[in-house]
């Protein structure tokens, strides 16, 4: 198992990992399907990155750091497919972009996510990320929790 960064010929997995994770538990928002749907131009060319786990030469897990000002990154769609769930994976997932993140010289990461999520709450919580204030018109419908993870 390997992670990796971004590549144009993963931006299916990409989608599909994390469409496959929003169906599950939500539905997909119009704002999720702009930004899965065009990686590119919404992370990465502002300046973020797009982790991936690879296993086998199949793509297992994901990761985005997207850029929200400078110095301020959101970790978001993060999804590991549900065969490779319960080995540590977004645990992993997490200390990389943490220390990538940091290598970077930004201030602070943020997350949006739901109370429902408790196993990703419990570990967003476990790499020092805590609960402040989420604005009335956050970027997600399904978003109810806003975390913050001081990096300076």
């Amino acid at each position: 198992m390997q992670i990796i960064s971004f590549e144009s010929q993963y931006a299916k997995d990409f989608k599909d990992l994390n469409i496959e994770w929003l169906e599950k538990y939500f539905w997909v928002e119009p704002h999720d399907e702009e930004v899965l749907g065009k990686p590119e131009k919404y992370i990465i060319n502002p300046g973020g990155q797009i982790f991936l786990v690879k296993e086998d030469e199949k793509i297992i897990g994901t990761v985005a750091l997207m850029k929200i000002k400078d110095g301020i990154f959101e970790l978001t769609k993060m999804a590991v497919t549900p065969a490779a769930q319960g080995k540590s994976i977004g645990q992993k997932l997490m200390v990389h972009t943490i220390a990538y993140a940091k290598e970077q010289g930004w201030q602070k990461l943020i997350i949006y996510s739901n109370r429902k999520l408790e196993n990703a709450i419990h570990i967003y919580k476990k790499y020092g990320f805590r609960e402040i204030p989420i604005e009335q018109n956050n970027p997600y419908a399904r978003g109810d929790i806003k975390m913050e993870l001081p990096l300076c």
